[in-house]
């Protein structure tokens, strides 16, 4: 395994993997998507590290992080990322970003504890997956089986020599043994790598090298029955409305969820609803300059207060 680049962190009976960058306050801290870790802020951290301290992390299982000696639950979580801020910044407030399932993490957390949060950024929450209907459940289900049959070909070594073969130029051979799980499980792997490929390269190998791994699948399987048990108390948890809060929209969304998000943006005495014009869900990829832009804007907006 690749040496972890930040510190790991005890939450009470397994560590997690906290890298911090930069220097100054108010401090930031990324909260991944729900299979994602902290490389997928590279770019991001990166930027904000410019001009402030900024600290990705995963939560456990994921990236470098230990899987978790507890069973998952939205307080379990949300009690990690305390401690985690606790260790970074002290008593300090914290800019709190997070990217989909991680900014209902966020927004849980300044619900609950609002005095350690300064502002929230929120990249393109999933509020349609916050209630609980039979089509979701159901797509849960499904990605649940998805991440039990990704930690047994991690296991036997398939993933392994399918992400080598999906990046190293032979994408039709593993893509001809992707199928034989079904097309469900190669459409995923293909759209996984296109995504992760527009990381820079140095962090391809370190993505490939998690995903070997099948605690990571686990752990992923883990996040979704949160979700898909939880969701309904993720989504009921309200910060206060006088923390300001910034909500990130993919272009790509229908008109509905734009909406959905705007009306979240709105429910902060110091919301802002902002779209990125040329992005996916995965904004953090497509437009990381965006996002570095609103985190300044945050940032020298309290630090002049």
């Amino acid at each position: 395994m690749i040496p972890a680049p930040g510190r790991m962190c005890d939450v009470g009976g397994h560590r997690l993997h906290v890298l911090c960058r930069g220097a100054g306050a108010p401090p930031v801290v990324l909260e991944a998507g729900i299979a994602a870790s902290s490389l997928s802020w590279t770019l991001v951290q990166s930027g904000i590290a410019a001009f402030t301290t900024c600290c990705a992390y995963d939560r456990a299982g994921l990236g470098w992080s230990q899987a978790p000696a507890t069973r998952r639950t939205v307080n379990r979580i949300l009690d990690e990322l305390g401690v985690v801020m606790t260790q970074i910044g002290g008593g300090a407030r914290v800019i709190l970003v997070g990217h989909s399932f991680g900014s209902l993490i966020v927004r849980g957390f300044a619900a609950q504890h609002p005095e350690r949060v300064a502002a929230l950024v929120l990249i393109d929450p999933p509020m349609e997956w916050i209630h609980g209907t039979r089509e979701r459940v159901r797509m849960l289900q499904g990605a649940r089986y998805l991440s039990r049959v990704g930690a047994l070909l991690a296991r036997v070594g398939f993933v392994r020599l399918a992400l080598r073969w999906l990046t190293g130029g032979r994408p039709d051979a593993s893509r001809r043994v992707a199928s034989a799980f079904g097309p469900t499980v190669a459409r995923t792997l293909a759209r996984i790598v296109g995504e992760v490929r527009k990381l820079p390269e140095d962090v391809h190998p370190l993505v490939q090298a998690h995903w070997c791994e099948p605690k990571c699948f686990h752990a992923m399987g883990d996040h979704l029955l949160v979700l898909q048990r939880e969701g309904r108390v993720l989504g009921g948890l309200e910060p206060p409305p006088d923390i300001p809060v910034v909500v990130m929209s993919g272009s790509h969304q229908p008109a509905s969820e734009l909406a959905a998000q705007r009306v979240l943006a709105e429910r902060s005495s110091r919301g802002r609803h902002v779209v990125a014009p040329r992005s996916g869900h995965w904004i953090l990829f497509d437009e990381p300059e965006l996002i570095v832009s609103v985190v300044r804007e945050i940032v020298e907006g309290t630090r002049a207060a």
